[in-house]
């Protein structure tokens, strides 16, 4: 999960005003591809080399020039998310493929990963290339699109089970249920993520809790019951409050999820985002701190990609032959490896993180490295030819 989420909007027009504050400036549009922005991110700027681009696909080219960790989103007028990518080092580059609507869009940059970002409005014109999309691509749009309502469906009752449990007081059973009640979430974080105001309701950690929260009253979700269920081994009435809670907020992730804004580039760049989750928490054990059961989500979140993945192949396949044999055999390798944690591999009963050590865990590391690279490439090769 993300530490933390762009909050819902503060207003279009509030925008420019926002752009003199933070030092947020526009550069000369470069030379070359009309689809290519250019954004820089600095500790407190955010440049970006174009504020009109065709609309259709569109390729941010990222550069980190600050001394903070930065996140740079394309974002919808009310917040929503078209595409996203974080933990972008100091230094360090990244390309961003996104298709987008004739519209206004914002551009953010997130300097320490913190705040509303610094922000620039963005405009895609025309009608773009979305019309020429290859059928392929629609089929896998709705067969994601369906794959997503099913694991917000599936995770409904399996979640009930559990706030269920922390009613009645059952410590154990509500511990024995807690991690397969997040594998549907897990899995498609991404679309879920992209309304911008449900994850920070049910999969934010404490850490991620923005400066002046409170954190009894503002920290709600899986993390916070599941801090109450193994590290203070105790359940009080504010935990049948936010189990009550969890569920209303998963009920209207399930009711929004037919709505959330799908394209092919959104499914490879969740594939993409879904990995990146696995290295920044999972493989370092900072997802599940009290309950250790990272390695559940680890492997929801494989699944999640490679479905996204396996949906855009017949595709990529002919843009790309070369990177799903590289894709093919990563997602083998990292699948292989994880099962090595369990011993029936129809379970999802994993080995406790807490008890995989060091080099095992630089083992992992390494396979979701090995795969999230060539996995960054996905995007573009789903773009028309």
């Amino acid at each position: 999960m993300r530490t933390v989420r762009l909050p819902v909007s503060t207003a279009i027009a509030a925008v420019a005003a926002l752009t003199a504050v933070t030092g947020c400036t526009e550069k000369g549009s470069s030379a070359g591809d009309d689809r290519v922005v250019s954004v820089t991110s600095t500790d407190d700027k955010c440049e970006v080399s174009k504020k009109e681009f065709p609309a259709g696909h569109v390729e941010l080219a990222i550069e980190n020039k600050g001394s903070k960790v930065t996140e740079v989103y394309i974002l919808f007028p009310d917040d929503r998310i078209v595409t996203e990518r974080e933990n972008i080092g100091p230094g360090t580059k990244q390309t961003v493929t996104a298709e987008v609507k004739e519209g206004d869009y914002t551009i953010a940059c997130k300097p320490g990963m913190k705040g509303d970002g610094i922000r620039q409005t963005v405009k895609a014109t025309g009608k773009g290339t979305a019309a020429k999309r290859d059928p392929r691509l629609d089929e896998a749009v709705a067969a994601y699109r369906k794959y997503a309502q099913e694991q917000a469906d599936e995770t409904l009752p399996l979640t009930e089970a559990f706030a269920k449990a922390v009613k009645d007081g059952d410590i154990e059973a509500a511990k024995k249920a807690y991690a397969t009640s997040r594998i549907g979430w897990e899995r498609t974080e991404p679309v879920a993520e992209s309304f911008g105001d449900i994850d920070p309701k049910v999969d934010l950690r404490e850490d991620g809790l923005e400066e002046g929260q409170d954190l009894e009253k503002d920290w709600t979700g899986w993390h916070r019951l599941e801090r109450s269920l193994w590290k203070d081994n105790k359940l009080t009435d504010r935990d049948t409050e936010l189990a009550d809670q969890l569920i209303t907020d998963l009920k209207d992730w399930q009711n929004r999820v037919g709505k959330a804004e799908i394209t092919p580039t959104s499914m490879a760049n969740g594939a993409k985002e879904l990995l990146d989750e696995v290295a920044t928490g999972k493989v370092t054990g900072e997802e599940e701190r009290y309950s250790h059961t990272d390695l559940v989500d680890f492997k929801a979140n494989v699944e999640g990609a490679q479905k996204a993945y396996e949906l855009l192949k017949p595709v990529v396949k002919e843009n790309d032959p070369a990177l799903v044999t590289e894709l093919d055999k990563q997602f083998g390798a990292l699948n292989t490896l994880l099962d090595k944690y369990r011993a029936d591999k129809s379970s999802y009963e994993f080995t406790s993180y807490d008890k995989v050590g060091k080099a095992d865990r630089k083992e992992l590391s390494d396979g979701v490295n090995a795969l999230a690279e060539p996995l960054s490439k996905l995007a573009a090769a789903v773009v028309v030819k």
